[in-house]
């Protein structure tokens, strides 16, 4: 017993051994006999994943290694190397809960295609996240997280996806221009400080069905009568206000004739 106790022992010693040889040599060779390590623990994973010149080979040994594996902040730092292969951090991606994801997408070195497909999967489960995540996600997500938040049913969180740093002018008039827009979005953003002065936004909000008189006249005083006219062509304002809208366009014309 004393020396099957003693074999333990030496084994889990052996461990943060190998791991402080990598660490310090930074070669290969060692980086391999660490990933490959089968009493490995998250803790070392982590100190491996640490370093960002970790080749990809070495990061796939890691991925194989089940005993450093257990740990979900394991699993996250995987995903979040910038050298990680898209083969193991796509699959793995799709087994995290919502903040993981919110990380992964936000994390400056990972790859951009796998940004977008850690916010692909977040998007697809935003019917099932609750309230309180998805105004956090609102807040604080990439800009995707928030364009496809501000079609959220709750207008707290509609709101508070507009306010997010990361949202774009396309992401705006992207969600302004799909049929199941809400008035409460249109009219949000035709007020807006930020999105209400952007052109391709004002253009969207022109082609909605929300948008009061007021605030349709004042985008159209900002195009050219043949922008305008053409916007108009797709437009689902009702007709009272396109009429009005029209007769703006006819003055630009005959302002223009008389210069």
């Amino acid at each position: 017993m004393a020396e099957i106790a003693t074999q333990a022992h030496d084994a889990q010693e052996s461990e943060p051994v190998l791991v402080s040889a990598a660490m310090r040599s930074a070669k290969h060779d060692d980086w391999m006999r660490a990933a490959s390590e089968p009493s490995l623990t998250g803790d070392h994973a982590l100190a491996l994943l640490e370093q960002s010149e970790l080749p990809g080979d070495v990061i796939e040994q890691l991925a194989k290694n089940r005993s450093a594996l257990t740990q979900r902040k394991v699993k996250v730092a995987l995903a979040c190397h910038a050298h990680t292969p898209r083969h193991i951090s796509v699959p793995l991606i799709r087994q995290f809960y919502t903040f993981d994801l919110m990380k992964v997408a936000l994390s400056p070195v990972v790859p951009s295609d796998v940004k977008v497909s850690a916010d692909e999967t977040l998007i697809a489960r935003l019917k099932t996240v609750t309230l309180g995540e998805r105004l956090t996600l609102a807040r604080r997500a990439s800009g995707r997280i928030a364009g496809a938040l501000l079609g959220d049913a709750n207008e707290r969180i509609m709101r508070a996806a507009l306010e997010n740093a990361r949202l774009t002018e396309s992401l705006v008039a992207q969600a302004l221009l799909k049929r199941e827009a809400s008035a409460a979005l249109v009219q949000a953003a035709a007020k807006h400080p930020r999105w209400s002065v952007r052109r391709d936004v004002q253009a969207a909000l022109l082609r909605t069905e929300y948008l009061s008189l007021g605030r349709a006249l004042a985008f159209a005083r900002e195009m050219s009568a043949g922008q305008l006219r053409e916007i108009l062509q797709t437009s689902r304002l009702p007709e009272k206000i396109k009429g009005q809208l029209l007769l703006e366009t006819s003055g630009k014309k005959a302002a223009a004739s008389f210069e």
